[in-house]
């Protein structure tokens, strides 16, 4: 039996992050695909994902503020521009279930440069929204845009000439402890690994019901809509910053990245199906219902022109799952909860940490796989989105 000191399920962001840091630190490193790499079944694809300090709990700004020294160590070590820097906005109705305190409170326990708009600020600021009376804003400059795929392909290619084995269009059916490692059983023959990353998002618990370390994931499609603006120019990124509004039901936008549109979605729509009974057609109703939301926030959007739908695997409470299964400490989790692509090189940074050193210097206390099956299903945390 072929053996390796890590194994890695699952190529998505995650996966690939955590191929390429265990790669290299010299470890020996065989990574699984079910499906072809790039492929647009999870939630790794397309082209733009949010990138930001601004959260409202100073757990998650210090993560970010790590995340981002991650990000820019993997641009040196690839010679890739993976971000783009546009600044960014928050709009919390103050009505609504989610405080702009929370979010100044941590911006400032942490360092980090904000502001608090007034309305007749933002619309000085940037004229192209029209936001209501009762909403407090809070901005920072160092909200961006990551490029998602080709993020996930320099991982990829970057772990592969670090000498990770990566072997796409291979399933992993069974892991199996055995005391010295874990065997995992895939459809190409069993393979034997001292440590074993599973990443698999949506598809984990076939893995994990076995093991009964079963973690409750909520699965939806959901979908992100491009609009067409008649002026692309006055949404581009050097005049519109990335958004997002903050209510019982959550939006977020991006202005003009790589092509002449503007890219929004609602976060967590509730479309639940499996990954087997993904249909990946959007909700008509869906679509209309961001359309008429962009209308009133950003006029200018312009009509839709494509749809296109992605899968979340949703914790309970929207935290992260980073680490190894008590019952099996040898088997390292890793779920991101459909806002973690902005942490993408720091989880990977941290899942080989785990895997090689068994601790790392994070703060990931509260994102151990089990506090995800104790935890109560409450509402979406503030910012999840993107």
């Amino acid at each position: 039996m072929e053996s390796f000191d890590v194994a890695v399920v699952g190529m998505g962001a995650l996966g690939s992050a955590a191929a390429y840091h265990l790669a290299r630190r010299g470890a020996k490193v065989v990574a699984f695909e079910q499906f072809e790499l790039g492929h647009v079944r999870g939630a790794s694809h397309d082209t733009s994902r949010i990138v930001r300090t601004s959260y409202g709990a100073p757990q998650y700004v210090r993560l970010a503020q790590s995340a981002y020294r991650d990000w820019a160590d993997l641009e040196q070590e690839s010679g890739e521009r993976l971000l783009t820097i546009t600044g960014g906005v928050i709009f919390l109705p103050v009505d609504g279930p989610y405080s702009a305190t929370d979010f100044t409170a941590a911006l400032a326990e942490c360092g980090v440069p904000h502001e608090l708009l007034t309305p007749a600020e933002v619309q000085a600021r940037w004229p192209q929204f029209r936001i209501p009376e009762n909403v407090e804003t809070v901005y920072t400059a160092d909200t961006g845009i990551a490029h998602a795929a080709r993020t996930v392909a320099t991982l990829q290619l970057r772990a592969r000439a670090l000498g990770a084995d990566i072997r796409d269009r291979t399933r992993v059916d069974a892991l199996t402890p055995d005391g010295d490692g874990v065997v995992v059983q895939t459809s190409s023959g069993p393979v034997h690994a001292g440590k074993v990353v599973l990443a698999a998002d949506a598809w984990a618990n076939e893995l994990l019901e076995p093991l009964d370390a079963a973690i409750p994931l909520d699965v939806m499609q959901e979908q992100v809509t491009y609009f067409r603006p008649a002026d692309a120019e006055q949404l581009d990124r050097e005049r519109f910053p990335v958004w997002i509004w903050e209510d019982e039901e959550c939006y977020y936008g991006f202005p003009t990245f790589g092509e002449p549109t503007v890219k929004a979605a609602r976060d967590v729509s509730e479309n639940r199906m499996s990954p087997a009974e993904r249909t990946f057609v959007p909700s008509p109703e869906l679509t209309g219902q961001l359309a008429d939301f962009m209308a009133d926030l950003v006029p200018a959007s312009g009509p839709e022109l494509r749809t296109v739908t992605c899968q979340y695997a949703l914790t309970p409470d929207r935290n992260f799952v980073l680490g190894p299964l008590e019952e099996h400490p040898d088997v390292v989790v890793a779920l991101a909860a459909g806002h973690g692509f902005k942490f993408t090189p720091a989880f990977g940074r941290i899942l080989a940490e785990l895997a090689l050193d068994g601790e790392t210097s994070d703060d990931i206390a509260s994102f151990a796989p089990s506090h995800a099956r104790s935890a109560d299903r409450v509402s979406p945390m503030p910012t999840s989105a993107s």
